[in-house]
């Protein structure tokens, strides 16, 4: 017999010369090589120096008995490296177990009945170049595996055991020795939007549905990303057609596929096709209902351009991470199922799909959580950034039709939202539409705008409340559409922001008012000189030549720096600190002023008085309303003076429109006022009138009680009784 092309090698060991030489000589004419042994102490002598394939071996001899030596050949060959025989003329039930359990291969009774016996050794021979075939064949699967590009698998149905080659585990970042056998090593880390489609897919292979077995789908990486996976394979089938076992491969998909680079999420034509899905299943089910939520960061491409595009890009990793984190949080798992999607469309917008909504209060309800989240600071180099979102909801209807028809009315209502103030959310109603048409004409008529030059300076004048005098001006910039008339700038300032035309239109503005300013102080002189206050936004506060632009227009209007004051919001300065501290000192070593405005308002306005050069301080309206309701909005306006006064600041209240509130800003020290109270904003010719003449609220400043002169020049001068300026 031959075995691995060579002839298979018996050792015979038997106490009778007449059986050796009996079977010796029959095994030798049937192909094998054959040594022989008279008693145990030889056949071990011989097998430490020899190889062997297999051992007929004689329970009964003298010295050492054929069970010993079989106790001890079996502590050093197993089975299958060595099979043993047993030759016995005891075949009682207890000497077969005997022999068994010390590791026999198989028994032959005497007298021995020699095709029996051949038959039984070449069928443990058989076996045992089986077991040595298939060995080289696992370790050549296994080099096989080690040097594939792709990562293999094989999945043992019976015992639901997985085997993973080691380029399957380095895909996902594991080392070989950290993910065992178990299933879940593979289904827990797919994406929870995907897990439940992928063993849809498997168990259709399975079930014989499918001639194999392909999906596509998010794997979870140790780095706590998401990379896009190709599994392929098939499945061994018994006689029955029954499953036992599936093997394949899995790739790396995720440069080819679509899906973000960035972020792992999906981009936009992975989304659309999964809300193409949701309005097919919608057709077909009249009651299944979904929703769509458009994402986009407020101010994120100030905070990009200040801290510089890698920075920017780990926060919207962290913004993806924070909104998966989010959907897959238990209540909402277990409210909408698993199957939400969030998907990144590019730059800092994002979109969700909400998948079966129950109520119209879904979609805010999940809004609102989004904000929540997104409310906590992202710390990066030591840092904390605070980063708010405008987002907008379009609930699925009878009359969608296609995917972008959803997004693009999400993203209607998100502006919406931007439009209302930032950092909330909106829900689309078809009104949206034609406003939306109304926005993109406004869109077009504000770039012709700023080529014909038709905005116009308002003056609104602030109040010494000591002296009533004009201390200065606050410069608002007003639209005279050529159709439409005046236009207010709540109306067009966020549709030039998201344009790009607000730097424009503030250079406007500061050289128009710096010029007019000037010209004032020339004709009515005062000491100090009459200054004018100008809003600058964000993206103007950080352009890289505001020093030099201010320079320009100092010189050009020959108006002194000292009357130039700059008022900029806390969120100017949030994103980047550093920065603003620079520019800060580049202003301030021009003596131009600068005011904290809308103060009360942002994240950190304690921190930030204490850090930056400012000369005063706008308290917000909001504070100044609630005053005459609220107790505690006293004591917090009362604080914010007193803090002011302690860093050296002037305070300037907002918003004062009744005479309690200017009677109390007036008694807790606020050193100057401004609004309805006294002027709105002004064109400058109604502004100049206040300048040439004494203003109607003069007489407040003289002679008699305060609130006497209050009440008596309010109802004179203009007609009206306490309660109507209230």
């Amino acid at each position: 017999m031959l075995l691995n092309n060579r002839p298979a090698s018996l050792l015979i060991v038997d106490d009778s010369e007449t059986t050796r030489a009996t079977l010796s000589r029959r095994l030798k004419s049937e192909g094998f090589e054959v040594a022989t042994a008279d008693d145990g102490e030889r056949a071990m002598e011989w097998l430490a120096h020899h190889g062997v394939d297999a051992v007929l071996l004689d329970i009964q001899m003298p010295g050492i008995s054929g069970l010993e030596v079989l106790r001890i050949l079996r502590q050093t060959h197993s089975r299958t490296q060595l099979p043993i025989v047993i030759v016995t003329g005891d075949t009682s039930s207890d000497a077969v177990v005997q022999a068994l359990t010390l590791g026999a291969n198989d028994l032959v009774s005497k007298p021995i009945d020699f095709p029996v016996t051949l038959a039984r050794i070449r069928t443990q021979l058989s076996l045992k170049w089986a077991e040595e075939a298939l060995r080289e064949s696992e370790e050549r699967y296994a080099l096989a595996a080690r040097g594939s590009n792709h990562g293999l698998w094989d999945y043992d149905l019976l015992n639901d055991k997985v085997y993973y080659s080691p380029r399957w585990k380095s895909m996902l970042g594991w080392e070989d020795g950290e993910i065992g056998t178990d299933p879940e090593e593979w289904f827990g880390r797919i994406h929870a939007e995907e897990v439940d489609r992928v063993e849809e897919e498997l168990q259709a292979h399975i079930d014989g549905h499918t001639a194999h077995f392909e999906v596509e789908c998010r794997m979870l990486h140790r780095d706590g990303t998401y990379r896009w996976m190709l599994t392929r394979g098939i499945a061994l089938r018994d006689p029955s057609n029954q499953a036992y076992r599936m093997a394949g491969s899995q790739t790396d998909i995720t440069l080819g596929k679509v899906a973000d680079a960035l972020t792992g999420l999906p981009n936009r034509i992975l989304f659309a096709d999964r809300l193409n899905r949701c309005l097919e299943r919608s057709k077909k089910h009249p009651d299944y209902s979904f929703a769509v939520i458009f994402m986009d960061l407020d101010g994120f491409k100030l905070l990009n351009d200040s801290l510089g595009h890698v920075l920017g890009d780990q926060v919207l990793v962290s913004i993806a991470r924070r909104l998966e984190d989010c959907l897959r949080s238990a209540d909402l798992v277990a409210r909408f199922g698993a199957r939400q999607t969030v998907a990144r469309l590019g730059g800092d917008e994002f979109t969700i799909l909400l998948d079966n909504i129950h109520t119209a209060q879904d979609g805010p309800a999940v809004a609102e959580r989004i904000r929540a989240v997104l409310s906590k600071p992202f710390s990066l180099r030591g840092q904390e950034i605070f980063l708010t979102a405008s987002l907008g909801i379009a609930v699925s209807t009878a009359e969608y039709e296609h995917a972008e028809d959803l997004i693009r009315d999400a993203d209607t209502a998100m502006y919406r939202a931007k439009m209302r103030g930032k950092d909330c959310y909106e829900v689309f109603d078809s009104k949206m539409r034609a406003d939306n048409l109304v926005r993109l004409q406004l869109e077009t008529d504000l770039r012709g705008a700023v080529e014909r030059q038709e905005f116009r300076v308002y003056y609104q004048p602030i109040i010494c409340v000591q002296t009533g005098r004009v201390e200065s001006f606050e410069a608002l910039v007003r639209w005279q559409h050529p159709l439409r008339g005046l236009i207010f700038p709540g109306e067009f300032i966020p549709v030039a922001e998201d344009t790009g035309l607000l730097v424009e239109m503030e250079d406007f503005v500061m050289r128009e008012c710096s010029q007019q300013v000037r010209l004032w102080q020339e004709r009515y002189p005062t000491n100090p000189p009459l200054r004018i206050g100008i809003n600058l936004s964000s993206k103007h506060f950080v352009q890289p030549d505001l020093k030099a632009q201010c320079e320009s227009i100092l010189h050009e209007s020959g108006l002194d720096p000292s009357s130039l004051i700059v008022e900029i919001t806390e969120s100017t300065v949030v994103p980047r600190p550093d920065l603003a501290a620079s520019i800060m000192a580049e202003l301030k070593a021009l003596n131009i002023q600068i005011s904290i405005d809308d103060f009360g308002t942002g994240y950190s306005s304690l921190s930030y008085l204490q850090r930056f050069p400012f000369d005063s301080l706008k308290m917000d309206a909001s504070f100044v309303r609630r005053m005459d309701s609220s107790e505690s909005s006293m004591e917090i306006v009362r604080t914010i003076v007193v803090l002011a006064h302690n860093l050296n600041l002037k305070v300037v209240a907002e918003g004062v429109e009744t005479l309690e509130q200017f009677a109390t800003l007036r008694e807790l020290g606020c050193e100057m006022v401004q609004g309805y109270l006294f002027a709105k904003a002004l064109p400058a010719g109604d502004a100049e009138a206040l300048l040439s003449g004494e203003p109607p609220w003069m007489e407040l400043f003289t002679g008699g009680s305060l609130m006497t002169r209050i009440r008596r020049v309010f109802r004179g001068a203009f007609g009206v009784d306490r309660q109507q300026l209230q």
